[in-house]
């Protein structure tokens, strides 16, 4: 089966990833948050680096509950900055602290997140070419959330973010998931 060419082939936990997750609409905030925040931390680095660490920072996030993480204390990131499971940033650990604020405000004003982030393409997929990095869509969005707060939401970032949970759809033409059913 042919797939996308960043695919590590030799990564089974990559090839599972793009088989069976990436570019799949989601709708469940919980998916909706573990993947922004999983975003945040890919910052600078590879998507396969933070697939890796994955399972650990669930475990050292509190299952990605967003409930818990909004109340995290210096304490806290101090633990999370002795982790060596997950990657070890305090910009980006303080970060998620802080947009998990902003998540829960939207998530309020809007009853979810998912309502949120759909809101901007009506609810459709968006199917572009593989080798785009980012769009008029991410540079909205990632100049919303950072006007509600946000950090590490750089239209880069939010591209990323948009292909990882099915807002957008860029697999490669020959890839056996990049076929537009329009």
């Amino acid at each position: 089966m042919k797939r996308c060419s960043w695919v590590n082939l030799d990564n089974p936990l990559y090839v599972d990833y793009h088989d069976f997750e990436w570019g799949v609409p989601k709708y469940d905030d919980q998916e909706l948050y573990e993947l922004l925040i999983l975003e945040i931390f890919q910052a600078g680095l590879s998507w396969e680096t933070v697939l890796k660490k994955r399972e650990n920072f669930r475990v050292a996030f509190d299952n990605f509950e967003a409930q818990k993480i909004v109340n995290y204390d210096e304490e806290k990131i101090n633990e999370l900055m002795h982790d060596q499971g997950i990657i070890r940033n305090k910009r980006k650990i303080v970060a998620v602290i802080n947009n998990t604020k902003v998540f829960l405000d939207i998530q309020k004003e809007y009853q979810t997140f998912a309502n949120f982030i759909w809101s901007f393409t009506d609810n459709k997929i968006i199917y572009l070419d593989s080798n785009i990095t980012h769009n008029e869509l991410s540079d909205t969005i990632a100049k919303i959330l950072k006007a509600k707060g946000m950090k590490f939401v750089g239209t880069l970032i939010i591209f990323a973010y948009l292909q990882a949970i099915g807002v957008v759809n860029s697999h490669d033409k020959s890839c056996f998931k990049g076929k537009n059913p329009l």
